[in-house]
């Protein structure tokens, strides 16, 4: 284990890139976001805007407004767009998304060890149904946009770390954003990990942003457990 992570005792993870390869699901997605290519490109207006935006007691009807402004149609017409393209309509695309591999040998080894373990992620976890089998594994499962902000703000991490009943910097979280994950959990106060995409393991730019980095999560038990 590294000297750092000595006080760890909850492990987080974001789930969209971190649980599970991304490029399979983006090739599979290409069709469905040619077909609503308008609607996505106005939706990404939105979430940059909902990424740099203070926590909210009502965070969808906020994110409702913004989007009707974005499409010039009523709130009620864009809550409902983007409750059937974006949160029923992305659903089904996960049912064949297969996670990274040792994934549940993770979760489980982890929970022997004596971790707490909690998710938390930008979208809905329920889009990702079962969560490959590695829900019994979790303490607690957030979902930010629930909480009333995205990462990296730090007030999801802040009511994650109140509901686990642990302080911030005994909490490890992992991800595969450094703008989002790594530096959204080290402003909150926590520790963090970052999985390498391919590119920077091939390139060698390792960041120096999060306190460990790893490759494979076989990789991950052998620097977090042992």
């Amino acid at each position: 284990m590294v000297d750092s992570l000595k006080d760890v005792k909850v492990v987080a993870f974001d789930i969209d890139g971190t649980l599970y390869p991304t490029m399979g699901l983006y090739i599979r997605l290409v069709p469905y976001f040619l077909r609503h290519l308008r609607f996505f490109i106005h939706w990404g207006r939105v979430r940059r805007v909902m990424h740099r935006t203070a926590p909210l007691p009502d965070y969808y009807e906020y994110q409702s407004r913004l989007m009707a402004l974005e499409l010039n149609i009523s709130v009620a017409d864009a809550r409902e767009k983007i409750q059937k393209i974006v949160y029923d309509g992305l659903r089904p695309y996960f049912e064949r998304i297969k996670p990274y591999k040792n994934m549940e040998k993770t979760f489980k080894v982890l929970k022997d060890a004596g971790y707490k373990i909690a998710l938390l992620s930008d979208f809905p976890p329920s889009q990702k149904g079962s969560l490959w089998g590695i829900t019994p594994y979790c303490s607690f499962i957030f979902g930010t946009e629930d909480l009333g902000a995205l990462k990296p703000s730090k007030y999801p991490f802040a009511l994650m770390a109140k509901a686990l009943e642990e302080k911030s910097e005994n909490i490890l979280y992992v991800g595969n954003s450094i703008k989002y994950d790594v530096l959204g959990a080290k402003n909150a106060g926590m520790k963090s990990a970052y999985i390498l995409p391919f590119w920077r393991k091939l390139l060698g730019k390792i960041p120096k942003e999060a306190d460990i980095c790893f490759s494979n999560y076989r990789q991950f038990i052998d620097i977090v457990v042992k």
